[in-house]
């Protein structure tokens, strides 16, 4: 399974009820299926990645995707919340904590943003090692989303982690 989708970042590739994408740039997801982001502050909250989890599962059941109607609905549901995790508790233990979290979707791609104030660079653990205990948060991310990156702030330190999941077909 390729973890490299055939277009851009940020490209949600062409709309299957209109015309093929433009040759310009895409602009970044920021519109959910309602017309909105949903946004999370995170600063100093206690408990980031479980109350990460329950705000990305009430978008979700919001949106439709829960509760899921097929073992695959129910799968691709799970690879959000475990990236959403995964994401966040990168945030809290590199990046001296997560300032917010924002989840947005539209009929094809799921975008998840942590932005944090931290300087590192996440990346996976290369070589991978399976049976070494920790260190596989962006390896995970990395095999379930089409694509993940790291917007860095221009007025100062920090970053936006970013990742997008397929939605259910």
């Amino acid at each position: 399974m390729s973890t490299t989708r055939p277009y851009p970042p940020g490209d949600r590739g062409p709309d299957p009820d209109g015309p093929a994408a433009s040759a310009s740039p895409p602009a970044p997801p920021t519109a959910g299926p309602i017309g909105q982001i949903r946004r999370l502050r995170l600063i100093g909250a206690s408990g980031a990645v479980p109350r990460a989890r329950d705000f990305t599962r009430q978008a979700l059941r919001d949106w439709g995707w829960l509760p899921a109607s097929t073992a695959d609905h129910r799968a691709a549901a799970e690879d959000v919340l475990l990236v959403v995790s995964e994401l966040v508790t990168n945030a809290c233990l590199h990046a001296e904590g997560p300032e917010e979290l924002r989840v947005s979707c539209n009929a094809k791609v799921l975008r998840l943003e942590v932005v944090d104030l931290g300087t590192g660079t996440p990346a996976p653990r290369t070589p991978h090692r399976a049976g070494r205990p920790g260190g596989h948060g962006m390896f995970i991310v990395q095999r379930l989303c089409l694509d993940w990156g790291v917007v860095r702030n221009v007025e100062g330190s920090g970053k936006t982690v970013w990742a997008e999941l397929a939605a259910p077909g």
